[in-house]
């Protein structure tokens, strides 16, 4: 909730809407400062992305004016890009806030917990965890809408009209094709569920919903994590546990189990006890999987979802995750880092995740560091990586001019994109090297020896088309002058202020390190 939001909850006519209105002409002047303070130079901008995020919503509006910049600014790209970066780590904060109050064990609505990993993609504005809240609202409101005599009929028969309308208006269940696949990452976002349409979600996302719309109709339903899939338990007399409780407890005598995701029925509890004796489990653990599952292990399950989604998929195509695949995985890594494991040693609560979540943080999201030290501090006192990219951060940049003799010998300058001739991929000059200045061992892996012109050959840093950073030697560049599309020109915001037609370059915004390209 913002400052302002936070006022409009009060009587109006006792606020001091001068001193509100200056708030915010505060909070815009210096959000904005860090942003123009970002692009200018390369230093520091892990502490100056914090300094925004901490604002909170209060400093949405205004990343947003900058994120949507004019096509024709001076420096839109890399305003867009940096903008961008401060947008998606304040949504990642508030999406990891929503677990940290579930460790803690503070009430958090099942519709917050899961969205908060729709948070993790998201760029625009809207569809936040106060969109989806209002989208269940609405959808419970046009429910009884199309349903008056709701309130009349008995909670089994309501569980079951609920069920049926849902399945009809395509918001929950699955459709036998390619998309309903379980490596269809986006299949486990509640979010993605209610905003994309005909979203084919998965069981657990499907009795989310199911749950959250039914809480809302005054019905009480609540997931319960069966081996391999999840079940609704819809309790049909006023006896009943409090929606927050996250505790697994007994279900009452008077309830029944609901599959929404194949059938609008009752599925009887005689046919569950079956399916848990032919899978082997044990007769005293089966009261575990027919009871309600607790918010904390719902998250934990979705993110283990995710994570073998994200996983399964890259092997089947034989590459790297995507650029919201990889999000989603970050995602999951933060959730399963903070509710995974016992939950009686706190401390170490999923600390084995923590490497994988460190790897994926350095390479993808290091503005993050600030945000892992906060909540993984005691857990990683003996881990440098903090330290190291914090460091990098705060490094001024090495000045590579072009004044001397040896620099002379630079065929390419930064901005120029190009085709690699042995690979055939596009990217775009970052930075270069007089001669090769990496490590013999890569020198070697790389098998720069071999090449006509060898190690003493300017090398470049280039950004290419998938997102990767390489480096490149001189003779494998082929320049290309056309104005570049796609992908590659939403990422070029990393280093380039925008894209000049008359010299068919991208302007640089590292001028600080590379002074005359």
């Amino acid at each position: 909730m913002t400052y302002i939001q936070e006022k409009f909850i009060d009587e109006v006519t006792k606020n001091d809407w001068k001193h509100i209105y200056a708030e915010r002409y505060k909070i815009d002047q210096e959000v904005s400062s860090a942003i123009d303070s970002i692009l200018a130079v390369q230093v520091g901008r892990i502490n100056k992305t914090k300094r925004i995020v901490d604002y909170g919503y209060d400093a949405k509006d205004t990343i947003l004016r900058h994120f949507t910049i004019a096509d024709d600014a001076e420096d839109v790209l890399a305003r867009r890009w940096f903008s961008g970066i401060a947008l998606s780590g304040l949504h990642r904060s508030v999406a990891i806030e929503q677990w940290v109050k579930l460790r803690r064990g503070d009430d958090v609505s099942l519709a917050r917990a899961l969205g908060a990993f729709d948070m993790f993609i998201l760029q625009k504005g809207h569809d936040d965890l106060e969109d989806m809240e209002y989208a269940l609202d609405d959808l419970a409101e046009r429910f009884i809408g199309e349903n008056p005599d709701f309130s009349n009929l008995r909670k089994p028969t309501q569980a079951m009209c609920l069920a049926r309308y849902l399945r009809l208006h395509g918001l929950i269940g699955v459709i036998d094709d390619v998309n309903s696949r379980h490596d269809v990452v986006k299949n486990n976002l509640i979010g993605a569920a209610l905003f994309e349409g005909h979203q084919h979600s998965l069981p657990l996302i499907t009795v989310a919903i199911f749950c959250c719309v039914a809480e809302r109709l005054g019905l009480a339903a609540f997931p319960c994590a069966f081996p391999f899939h999840v079940f609704a338990i819809v309790f049909t007399t006023d006896e009943q546990p409090q929606a927050g409780d996250d505790s697994r407890s007994d279900p009452v005598p008077q309830h029944i189990y609901m599959d929404p995701y194949w059938t609008s029925t009752e599925i009887p509890v005689a046919t569950l006890v079956t399916r848990l004796t032919s899978m082997g489990v044990p007769q005293e653990d089966h009261k575990m999987y027919l009871s309600i599952t607790n918010r904390s292990e719902i998250v934990a399950r979705c993110a283990r979802n995710i994570a073998r989604s994200v996983q399964t998929l890259s092997h089947a195509q034989n590459r790297p995750p995507g650029a919201i695949s990889q999000s989603i995985f970050y995602g999951a890594l933060w959730a399963l880092a903070l509710l995974d494991g016992d939950e009686t040693e706190p401390d170490v609560h999923g600390a084995h995740y923590l490497p994988a979540l460190l790897t994926n943080m350095e390479a993808t999201f290091p503005t993050d560091v600030l945000m892992v030290g906060k909540h993984f501090g005691p857990v990683l006192a003996d881990n440098t990586l903090e330290l190291h990219i914090r460091a990098k951060d705060e490094d001024v940049r090495k000045v590579k001019s072009r004044s001397s003799q040896a620099s002379k010998s630079v065929r390419y300058r930064v901005g120029q994109v190009f085709r690699h001739k042995r690979y055939g991929y596009r990217a775009i000059i970052t930075g270069w090297d007089v001669k090769c200045a990496a490590s013999d061992l890569w020198m070697s892996q790389m098998r720069v020896h071999e090449l006509p012109r060898g190690k003493q050959q300017s090398f470049y840093h280039v950004l290419v088309e998938d997102q990767s950073k390489r480096y490149v030697a001189e003779e494998n560049i082929e320049i290309v002058e056309h104005e570049p599309t796609g992908v590659l020109v939403t990422i070029a915001g990393q280093f380039f202020k925008r894209w000049d037609a008359q010299s068919k370059t991208f302007v640089s915004n590292i001028r600080d390190e590379y002074p005359d390209d």
